[in-house]
């Protein structure tokens, strides 16, 4: 039996793709966009849609139950030491947020949810709420990202007001797993150690700065999970979830953990020449817990021991 309609917006990218294969695999018909420099798909149910364009966003989402907003224009943020890129990378996401906001709305979708983030919160040894961030006390090198996501926040707030459209903001943590970024340049610090340690020709993993900095993981599985208890619990039109395991691990902690699921032996050697971040990125999830009764099932050992496996299965090295 379908459960319904779902659009998931940005589905070629890795949390996106995720998502697809998720709600298509529990029975929902599920359909995705992908930009329009993107024509080849794993999927013909995946559409190209220029969702910068108002009209784009509202015809895409038409005759959809759920949307869930897992765009967003990437190809700019490696260059925002110059201002002008990093000006057109923030008023296309803002773009894509606002349009898809609205066309909810417009459209009367049951359910929307956007994807945010928790760079938005301060350095902090303690776990933070939904309440207890300051834009003002954003690192630097985050503000940007932060400033698109808040933005998208208040859109989704706005227009929770206008209609009966349920809007859900999610504030993840760094997500790990399938379909990430493997890449050394490109992946974020869990992905990128995973390719360093399975490709490394040496018995030396080099780790810049002092490896102290500390996040937050969180296995890809347990996000989708999160996502299908919010549209079925969620009762009001509006709320913010922080989304994690709710403790942190620091990068030192976390190449320990890939080096010991990678079967080989390394020595961890820290390059203090090279630049670092020494944050500290703790969030509270105890609304998510209460509220939709939900929590993670997956642990960073647990989570990582899976994505080195799908891993070596989709390069074919085991």
């Amino acid at each position: 039996m379908v459960k319904g309609r779902v659009l998931v917006c940005g589905a070629s990218g890795f949390i996106g793709r995720n998502l697809f294969e998720y709600f298509d695999s529990i029975g929902f018909e599920t359909y995705g966009t992908c930009f329009k420099n993107k024509p080849k798909v794993f999927n013909p149910s995946i559409f190209q849609a220029d969702l910068r364009d108002k009209d784009e966003a509202i015809w895409a989402t038409r005759g959809m139950d759920i949307v869930i907003n897992a765009a967003a224009m990437t190809d700019g943020i490696g260059v925002f030491s110059e201002e002008i890129n990093a000006k057109a990378f923030v008023e296309a996401n803002n773009q894509i947020n606002a349009n898809l906001a609205e066309a909810a709305c417009v459209n009367r979708i049951e359910n929307f949810v956007f994807l945010s983030c928790t760079i938005m919160y301060p350095s902090s040894g303690i776990p933070l709420k939904e309440e207890e961030f300051d834009p003002n006390k954003v690192h630097p090198k985050y503000s940007i990202l932060a400033e698109m996501k808040i933005f998208g926040e208040e859109r989704c707030r706005h227009f929770a007001e206008l209609g009966n459209t349920k809007y859900t903001v999610v504030r993840h943590t760094n997500i790990y797993g399938p379909y990430d970024k493997f890449d050394l340049n490109r992946g974020h610090v869990l992905s990128a150690t995973i390719a360093k340690v399975m490709t490394s020709k040496n018995n030396e993993i080099v780790v810049w700065g002092r490896g102290q900095e500390s996040r937050d993981f969180l296995y890809v599985d347990d996000q989708m999970r999160f996502i299908r208890n919010a549209i079925n619990l969620q009762e009001s039109n509006f709320e913010i979830f922080n989304v994690g395991v709710g403790k942190t691990h620091t990068v030192n902690e976390l190449v320990e953990i890939i080096i010991s699921h990678s079967g080989r032996k390394f020595k961890i050697v820290h390059d203090l020449t090279r630049p670092s971040i020494e944050t500290h990125m703790n969030i509270n999830v105890d609304k998510a817990r209460r509220i939709l009764n939900w929590q993670p099932k997956f642990s960073l050992d647990a989570g990582i021991a899976q994505t080195i496996n799908w891993y070596c299965h989709s390069r074919g090295c085991l």
